[in-house]
């Protein structure tokens, strides 16, 4: 077996870096330095744990232009969206700063006895999965309430996107941190039972495919780790006969193409009633081929290739497969012949239960276009799916696609006439195989903490 990980820019297929493998040696000495780094931390007080997360953001805010050059060269994704990636995890690390004292305050709680209430305190160290297509935001939105919460930290990131993972962790070092509060393991994911098994490791929170997640949410169990989980998502963009549709296709579309229309929560099935359909596919196909992929250095791309080669083979083998079933290739559908991981921004119609793009999380710049009836048949098959992450609809009638949105749509978000998007305000997470647990929000901040009962007699 190799000793070495290799990262790859997806753009032009060149090696960046090879990084050495840790060694169990040194996976447990990382492990026992952080389990000291949380019994020191514990007991910090709230105030200034949220001191020191505002200097985290501070420091992201004022290094997002260095930090996005590596996101792009190791993933892909164009620049501008790596640099608003690092705004907006500065801005959560603020959000948990400015929030955090007061999420953890005392719950009192009348009963009989002279005084009793709940108390929130740390489990211990958090295991973090990550996957590679938010090679930042991911990691903080989740470190954000566990170091609010008086937990340590140790990240087990995607292996093509090591350089983030180890820029984190001198990010925050020079942010001055406590050391080894947070630290990066480099080891392969057929390799992780041990550490999810080890005595010092209390919970872990993944963010990746469900088949992933599954495993790890085996593993936790085995060894009875609390765990978080967020997982892959083809939820429905519901578009009734009265919507705006000028507004539903440019959200619907923007949603589609964010990260290279490579996001948990991008916009995948669209379930458009057929009374408005013609012009829905008329209208997304003509501003899908305006977005134009490329160089994702260049301030001017808006999609840029694919994470790796093969999944974008992956993705245009479920195109064909879908196609070979009588789904039909409205623009793109085709690997170009630039040699960077390219996928170009392609709609499919007639899609159908069976295919793929109905059945399936299509990864990549692929929309999938479903009639509908009317109302009732939309929201049938919007929830005929095993995901559950997030979906939209649309109507002009708000109190109506808010019912809808709210009693009748089965998913963790809904949002009306707009995308879906995680905020640091609100809770975010799935439901069915979308995964279980919250991330965000005072929710998220309660996920990895010991809700302790107080009773004085």
């Amino acid at each position: 077996m190799t000793n070495t990980i290799s990262s790859i820019n997806p753009y032009n297929g060149k090696e960046i870096k090879q990084y050495n493998i840790d060694t169990k040696t040194i996976i447990k000495f990382k492990l026992e330095n952080a389990h000291k780094a949380f019994e020191k931390w514990s007991k910090v007080s709230v105030r200034q744990r949220a001191a020191y997360l505002k200097a985290l953001g501070d420091y992201l805010q004022k290094n997002k232009k260095s930090l996005a050059e590596m996101a792009t060269i190791e993933m892909g994704k164009p620049y501008i969206q790596s640099v608003t990636e690092l705004e907006k995890s500065a801005t959560t690390l603020h959000y948990y700063a400015d929030k955090g004292p007061g999420f953890l305050e005392r719950e009192m709680v009348e009963t009989e006895a002279q005084k009793s209430f709940v108390s929130f305190q740390p489990l211990g160290t958090v295991l973090a999965i990550m996957p590679w297509n938010f090679p930042y935001w991911q990691v903080f939105r989740a470190l954000g309430p566990i170091l609010m919460a008086g937990n340590s930290m140790v990240l087990k990131h995607a292996s093509n996107v090591t350089g983030c993972a180890l820029a984190i962790e001198n990010i925050i070092k020079e942010a001055g941190l406590p050391e080894y509060l947070f630290q990066t393991i480099i080891v392969p994911s057929s390799e992780m039972e041990e550490v999810i098994a080890h005595r010092l490791i209390n919970a872990v929170t993944f963010t990746g495919s469900t088949s992933g997640g599954s495993k790890v949410a085996e593993l936790a169990g085995k060894h009875l780790k609390k765990q978080v989980l967020e997982l892959g998502g083809s939820d429905a963009y519901v578009v009734l006969e009265d919507a705006d549709l000028k507004n539903a296709v440019e959200v619907c579309v923007t949603s589609r193409l964010n990260n290279s229309g490579q996001s948990c929560i991008s916009a995948k099935r669209f379930v458009v009633d057929k009374k408005v359909i013609g012009t829905f596919q008329t209208q997304m196909v003509a501003l899908m081929e305006q977005r134009k992929y490329g160089d994702p250095m260049n301030t001017s791309t808006t999609v840029g290739p694919l994470a790796r080669h093969d999944l974008r083979d992956q993705l245009h083998q479920q195109v064909m497969d879908s196609v070979s079933k009588g789904a039909k290739i409205l623009c793109g559908g085709f690997i170009p012949e630039e040699e960077g991981a390219f996928y170009p921004p392609t709609v499919l119609t007639n899609v159908k239960k069976g295919m793929p793009a109905y059945d399936e999380e299509l990864f990549g710049p692929v929309a999938a276009i479903i009639e509908a009836q009317d109302e009732a048949d939309a929201i049938r098959i919007a929830n005929d799916s095993v995901f559950g992450l997030g979906g939209a609809i649309f109507s002009r009638d708000i109190k109506r696609a808010e019912s809808i949105a709210e009693e009748q749509l089965q998913a963790g978000s809904i949002f009306v006439n707009d995308f879906v998007r995680s905020d640091a305000r609100l809770p975010f997470g799935g439901i069915k195989q979308s995964g279980y647990g919250r991330e965000l929000s005072y929710y998220g901040l309660r996920e990895f903490v010991n809700i302790k009962t107080i009773f004085v007699r």
